[in-house]
């Protein structure tokens, strides 16, 4: 992806909820806080950071296998944000936890070594926000051999 600005609009549409656009043909969403402060209709701002993370790994993993001619679908990607208080007691994401699986066993794949090892550099929205909290990243294949870390 070359350097761009990229615009979404959140519109209020009662108490936590909002409509969020991002243009387009793209479908809006609706974001909402889980109980008590919300309804629990949508995403919560926590599950979307999450989301964007899980999906820009995927999207770079698979980019790469892909460079190589490889074909490692279907991709999976489960993510967990561990959501604590910081030092001065408020709420706060302190850690984001990826596994990534590929769909096929690692033998079938070439030149994984060396996707393993770069694809996590190029993924824009990871590499940003690991600059203020951890992301922990794990790749199994399709048979649950654990490949990154190794």
């Amino acid at each position: 992806m070359s350097e761009s600005l990229v615009n979404v609009s959140l519109q209020q549409q009662q108490d936590y909820q909002f409509s969020v656009s991002f243009g387009g043909s793209v479908p809006p969403l609706l974001a909402d806080e889980p109980a008590p402060m919300g309804s629990g209709l949508g995403p919560s701002p926590v599950q979307l950071l999450a989301a964007a993370v899980g999906n820009c790994l995927a999207d770079s993993l698979l980019f790469a296998l892909r460079k190589f001619k490889q074909s490692p679908e279907p991709l999976r990607c489960d993510v967990k944000a561990q959501v604590g208080r910081n030092s001065e007691g408020r709420l706060r994401v302190l850690q984001i936890r990826a596994v990534l699986t590929l769909g096929v066993p690692a033998a079938s794949l070439e030149h994984l070594d060396r996707v393993l090892e770069q694809f996590e550099s190029f993924c824009t929205v990871t590499q940003s926000v690991g600059q203020g909290i951890e992301v922990v990243i794990e790749v199994f294949d399709s048979q649950q051999l654990r490949l990154k870390p190794c």
